[in-house]
């Protein structure tokens, strides 16, 4: 049977599974990248934790490799463009410690309410200050989730036994859901006004690193408690530190930094802050939780069997006319959600032309991949796209038409005010944008993008082009288009009249593409500008 690396620890049951199916595992720990590279030659499966780099050099090295198993959530040790170039599945235990950084969660907040850890340290160093850590009680606090996904639904169950108030931020679950959970959605501004705990569950995106900063935190009632289990950056450390010490915020309880491993930060210092290592997943349960997932999908990949948490698009099983389109799919759904910035209840979907005739539903489970990858902290597969779908409400229509009029094939997504469509262009397959809210505009996708919706009329091109101007930067391609007739929406909010004479209730679109992510104030600045209906920033990791 085949050889299995394995490069750090994982359960022994995970290792049994291994060995029951016929494999040799070859348990090999701390090695270094040299040897590393040595080591790697001739094995077809290698299973890693957060350690272990799989670079594009190993898995060159790795000729016989057919999975990289990581026995846990995170990939940032994994070169995953490198393996899919090499059609190297790449699997990971997504479920494994979700429990435990739900739990992890609740035990900030309760050690933050009641000054634990301070109260812990004087004891010990030989001092009785009962008085001086009074803490609170959660029962009829307000907490506030920012981010229901499954984390951050967990966090809601426990705190509500607590009998605390549940409110929450997450534009990609529905009200109804959030309702069942007894939660009452709200804007972030809302949430973290009426909060007395805020507690983050966001993935780590370009939009979502310090978006819990100095202007929010200025918002918020003087005896709030962040805490933030999820990813290092969401919430700006600094900002957050001069909050507490100002007396602007109570306190807080981080696990995760913006760099790690960090051992001097501004947050140390302060006595009403709770700081641990990053020991969301640092459970007996979670580690062998993970070590079983992963052998168990080791053992699938490389009997050849379907594996549920594959990562990468390369694994997948796909017609040949259909699998150019797979990446196309993915990166639609990934900016629809940028664009629309929540989840509409219906996702609707067509596929036009040639596609038709073919089985397109991992099309549409590609679409949801790419969706939810921009929504959720956890790692979105093939499999738990649907559930991720029916966990928030998401209704997805799938339809498909041999006739396109303009194109030889065709994806269309469409929900709630906004719609995006593309297709592969050339012998090259490039993959381009060729509508967006019922604009026709064609545009090669880039992962830095503008969208800007505005009055048809002259001078508009030189409005924005000016902003970008003030703000340093450089458009690397601009394309422009006009609506469809009857169709006035789209990007930024609400669709408006106005136009040049001939086309009312018409509007025009520029799509602008840049190297560097667009920079801060320059969305806002378009929105106050004369003629601007609409903006929107869209950047992709």
């Amino acid at each position: 049977m085949a050889r299995v690396l394995i490069t750090e620890e994982i359960a022994e049951r995970g290792l049994a599974t291994l060995r029951a199916a016929g494999h040799d595992t070859d348990v090999r720990l701390g090695l270094s990248v040299s040897e590393l590279l040595v080591a790697v030659v001739g094995a077809a499966a290698l299973v890693i934790r957060s350690e272990t780099k799989v670079t594009a050099a190993v898995i060159e090295a790795g000729h016989d490799l057919v999975v990289v198993g990581r026995a846990g959530i995170g990939l940032d040790n994994v070169d995953v463009a490198a393996a899919t170039r090499r059609g190297v599945m790449v699997v990971n235990a997504p479920r494994s410690n979700i429990l435990s950084a739900a739990e992890h969660t609740v035990a900030l907040l309760l050690a933050q309410a009641r000054n634990i850890p301070q109260a812990h340290a004087a004891l010990t160093a030989g001092r009785w200050e009962r008085s001086r850590w009074e803490g609170v009680e959660v029962h009829g606090k307000t907490l506030g989730i920012v981010g229901l996904g499954r984390v951050g639904a967990l966090v809601a169950q426990r705190a509500h036994a607590f009998g605390m108030r549940l409110v929450a931020f997450d534009p990609y679950v529905a009200p109804e859901r959030a309702k069942q959970m007894g939660v009452e959605l709200l804007s972030l501004e809302d949430v973290v006004r009426q909060s007395d705990f805020l507690t983050v569950h966001l993935p780590k995106t370009p939009e979502t690193i310090g978006i819990i900063g100095a202007d929010l935190l200025a918002q918020a009632k003087p005896d709030l408690r962040v805490i933030n289990t999820a990813r290092g950056g969401i919430v700006d450390e600094a900002a957050l530190a001069t909050a507490v010490a100002s007396g602007a915020i109570a306190g807080a309880a981080i696990d995760v930094f913006s760099s790690e491993p960090m051992v001097s930060s501004p947050l140390f210092g302060l006595p009403s802050v709770v700081v641990t290592p990053h020991l969301g997943a640092s459970t007996k349960e979670a580690q062998d939780k993970a070590g079983i997932a992963i052998a168990e999908q080791v053992e699938l990949a490389l009997a050849g069997e379907f594996v549920p948490y594959a990562v990468n698009i390369g694994a997948a099983e796909a017609s040949e006319t259909v699998r150019p389109f797979l990446p196309l799919a993915e990166r639609l759904g990934r900016l629809f959600a940028l664009l629309a910035g929540k989840l509409a209840p219906v996702l609707e979907i067509e596929y036009e032309g040639q596609l038709a005739e073919y089985d397109t539903r991992i099309l549409t489970l590609s679409v949801l991949k790419g969706l939810f990858s921009a929504a959720t902290d956890e790692p979105v597969s093939f499999v738990n796209a649907p559930q991720l779908a029916e966990e928030r409400g998401l209704s997805v229509r799938a339809t498909t038409a041999l006739a396109s009029q303009d194109y030889v094939n065709l994806i269309t997504l469409r929900g709630g005010s906004h719609a995006l469509s593309g297709t592969l262009f050339g012998l090259r397959a490039e993959p381009k944008i060729v509508m967006v809210d019922d604009h026709d505009i064609e545009l090669p996708i880039a992962r830095s993008m503008l969208v800007v919706r505005n009055d048809d009329r002259v001078g508009m091109v030189a409005v924005v082009a000016e902003i970008l101007r003030d703000a340093g930067m450089n458009i690397v391609d601009l394309k422009l288009g006009r609506s469809r007739a009857g169709h006035g929406g789209g990007a930024g909010g609400a669709g408006g009249a106005g136009g040049a004479a001939g086309f009312a209730g018409r509007t025009a679109m520029m799509a602008l593409s840049f190297e560097e992510p667009v920079r801060a104030g320059v969305v806002e600045a378009l929105l106050a500008a004369p003629g601007i209906l609409g903006a929107v920033a869209i950047t992709e990791l």
